[in-house]
C-alpha cells in the first residue's frame, strides 16, 4: 500500500503562518475586550490568556509585553475605524452632502463601538504614553483628515463653502461632538435625567450636529432647522 505523501514544505508553511495569524488575531481581540473593560492596570496578561484560550507565554511570543500589546491595541482600534470611513460610498457631485455622510459615519460609529471610547479614554488617562510609541498612530489619522480636505476642497471651489476653513479643525468638531456624547453618556445621562444615548436622542444629536456644523462651512447658512435642504443618510 503506497505510503501518504506529505504536503510540499511551503504548504506546510503556509498552514503553519496561517495558524500563527489566527492565534495572533485571537489574543488581539481578547485584549480589545479585557482593556476595554477592565483598564490597563486591571486588564492583566492572565485575564487575556483566559479570554483568548490561550497562554501567557504566546503573548509575550507575539507581541513582546503587556505593553506591546495595548499599542497594538489601541492600533487596531484606528485601523479599523479608517477601514470602515474608507468603504464609504460619498456623493462626489454633492461636497454639502459628502460632509453630512461623514457627520453620520463619525457619530455611528463612535455609538455602535463603546469599546473604542473606552480605550481612547483609557490611554488618555495615562497621558498618552503608550500610543507616543506607536509607529503607525500618525498614519491612521491622515486619511480621515484627508477625506474632510478633499470635501471642504471642493465645496470651496464651487463656492458652497468658505474659503478659509481648515480641514484639521472641521475634523476636530465632528469627532469631539461624537466622542464627548459617548465618553460622558453615563454621566450625563444621570445628569439630565435620560438616556442621552438612546435611539432617539443619539438622532436628535446627530441632527443637532450635523446643523451646527454646516452653520459653521456654508458660505450662506441656511434658515435654521433647514441645514440648506441636507440631511445625512
Amino acid at each position: 500500500m503506497p505510503s501518504a505523501r506529505k504536503p510540499p514544505a511551503t504548504a506546510r508553511l503556509g498552514v503553519r503562518a496561517l495558524s500563527a495569524q489566527a492565534t495572533r488575531d485571537k489574543i488581539l481581540k481578547a485584549a480589545t475586550q479585557v482593556f476595554a473593560k477592565h483598564g490597563y492596570q486591571g486588564g492583566s496578561v492572565e485575564k487575556i490568556s483566559r479570554a483568548a484560550k490561550s497562554v501567557d507565554r504566546m503573548i509575550y511570543y507575539y507581541f513582546g509585553s503587556k505593553e506591546g500589546l495595548f499599542i497594538e491595541v489601541i492600533e487596531d482600534i484606528y485601523r479599523r475605524m479608517n477601514e470602515a470611513e474608507a468603504q464609504l460610498k460619498l456623493n462626489t457631485q454633492d461636497p454639502v452632502e459628502s460632509l453630512c455622510q461623514v457627520i453620520d459615519f463619525v457619530l455611528g460609529y463612535y455609538r455602535a463601538h463603546p469599546e473604542f471610547i473606552t480605550l481612547l479614554n483609557t490611554e488618555n488617562l495615562l497621558q498618552g504614553r503608550h500610543i507616543v510609541q506607536s509607529t503607525r498612530a500618525a498614519q491612521y489619522s491622515s486619511p480621515a483628515v484627508g477625506v474632510i480636505a478633499d470635501i471642504l476642497r471642493r465645496g470651496q471651489d464651487s463656492g458652497v463653502f468658505r474659503a478659509d476653513l481648515q480641514a484639521r479643525q472641521v475634523y476636530l468638531l465632528i469627532v469631539s461632538t461624537g466622542y464627548f456624547l459617548m465618553s460622558n453618556r453615563y454621566t450625563l445621562s444621570a445628569f439630565l435625567g435620560e438616556r442621552v444615548d438612546s435611539p432617539e436622542n443619539a438622532q436628535a444629536w446627530k441632527d443637532f450636529v450635523t446643523d451646527a456644523v454646516l452653520r459653521i462651512v456654508l458660505t450662506n447658512p441656511p434658515p435654521t432647522g433647514d441645514s440648506h435642504g441636507h440631511r445625512h443618510p
